[in-house]
């Protein structure tokens, strides 16, 4: 059995789910721009660099969606998809997929934003499984924290084997490839039996050099 896995911000998308979402919410009026988007870029830095805390990271992106409903946020997520995801896919990466699908692997999306942003995504790549960081809901609204084991460095492989084990089966017995640009996803690339780096940050780009992983530039 053959197992693919995607990471989705910079790998299949040119640019971060969480980064552009906080621009877009600023652009819209929701987010306070002065004040939020240094802090935006700030996150974003040290996520590139790897030095950023799992929870203040986390925390920081779900925080957005605080005190509303799923329903409440669908309108602006529906806008979010067309005008700022969806221009910045490209014909390669959806390539890249529909090959995947097309030869009968279990491919899954797995990223460290959280399931709201990312679903939508996830649906028009035609990929049906979704191991995202997930937000949590207290009375049917946002609390603005997060739920769970963190879909984040070494979260990514935890969370991998525990989805693995609820379908019923065993990571060991599949044929695994992981596609990542991100030093963050050092763990899952060394879990997997075939690590392509894509897009790599030059953390990564030196990893995959010096272990003879292949380098796939796809945006």
């Amino acid at each position: 059995m053959k197992l693919t896995l995607f990471d989705l911000d910079h790998t299949l998308l040119s640019g971060d789910s969480d980064v552009l979402w906080c621009d877009f919410l600023i652009d819209q009026g929701v987010l306070e721009r002065q004040s939020f988007a240094v802090r935006n870029a700030d996150m974003e830095a040290r996520y590139k660099a790897g030095t950023v805390g799992l929870d203040e990271f986390a925390n920081f992106y779900v925080g957005t969606l605080a005190g509303r409903t799923p329903l409440d946020w669908e309108p602006l997520r529906q806008t979010f998809l067309v005008t700022t995801i969806l221009p910045r896919i490209g014909r390669p990466a959806l390539d890249l997929v529909n090959r995947h699908l097309d030869a009968g692997d279990l491919v899954v999306m797995t990223t460290a934003t959280n399931r709201f942003i990312t679903e939508l995504t996830a649906i028009y790549f035609g990929i049906e499984h979704l191991i995202a960081t997930e937000p949590q809901l207290q009375d049917g609204k946002f609390t603005g924290r997060t739920s769970g084991t963190l879909n984040m460095r070494e979260g990514k492989v935890t969370r991998l084997h525990s989805w693995l084990s609820g379908c019923g089966h065993r990571f060991k017995d599949f044929d695994s490839t992981a596609y990542s640009d991100s030093i963050n996803d050092l763990p899952l690339l060394q879990a997997v039996k075939r690590a392509i780096a894509v897009n790599p940050d030059m953390q990564l780009r030196e990893k995959a050099q010096a272990r003879g992983w292949k380098v796939l530039q796809l945006v």
